[in-house]
């Protein structure tokens, strides 16, 4: 579920014009070949063309194992941003808890200030003013959100975070989120009878209008 939130870290970001979310990220591995052309749209969509095994089994096959546990885990974006592409960049879906740690990774960057810029960034302009007071994320060495995977707060403070959504980005009369990039977040990137995807949300394929923070081992708001 912290993909969730960090869809709405994105979103202030982009209400303060400090993103873009369409033109291409500036990765410095990334100047000077292909990839210099994902797109935040694309991260957040997850149709990059990167390259990730999204398996929490097998640690042979698995790139998000070795990324929050081995050898990723002090510089999650790092580690994520230096896979290679393995399709044309906006061509295909698939899961990747990497694209998530490079968005991160990029915030971080923005924000500036490491760890502490970022909590800063995350109370100031996210969880105080929805009255959430229980959220602890977890960084890596680098000073990056692990926002692919690990945020924890008491059941009603989430419960505070998806009301924001449900009421379009409004609290208490004040626009945290802009209407618009809740309508973004659940807009179909990829959809089948199975499950549909927005951009970090979750949405229920029988209905659109039903859209969720999907968390591992079935946690939902």
């Amino acid at each position: 579920m912290a993909k969730s939130v960090t869809h709405a870290l994105v979103g202030i970001l982009a209400r303060q014009g400090r993103i873009d979310i369409y033109k291409p990220v500036d990765l410095p591995e990334w100047r000077d070949d292909e990839r210099s052309r994902i797109t935040m749209d694309q991260l957040l969509r997850m149709s990059s063309g990167l390259a990730f095994q999204e398996d929490y089994v097998d640690g042979a096959n698995s790139d998000v194992i070795p990324m929050l546990m081995f050898d990723g885990r002090h510089d999650t974006g790092a580690f994520a941003a230096a896979k290679p592409l393995d399709h044309e960049p906006g061509s295909h879906w698939y899961y990747s808890s990497g694209t998530t740690n490079i968005i991160c990774r990029i915030i971080r960057d923005i924000v500036g200030d490491g760890a502490s810029g970022m909590l800063r960034f995350m109370n100031d302009e996210l969880f105080e003013p929805i009255g959430i007071r229980t959220a602890t994320p977890k960084f890596d060495r680098s000073g990056t959100f692990i926002g692919s995977s690990y945020m924890q707060m008491i059941p009603q403070d989430f419960a505070r975070f998806g009301l924001l959504y449900l009421r379009g980005g409004i609290w208490d009369g004040n626009e945290i989120l802009p209407k618009e990039w809740v309508d973004y977040a659940r807009s179909p990137t990829f959809h089948s009878t199975e499950e549909c995807y927005g951009a970090h949300w979750w949405m229920n394929p029988d209905n659109p209008n039903q859209f969720y923070c999907g968390g591992y081992d079935g946690p939902r708001i």
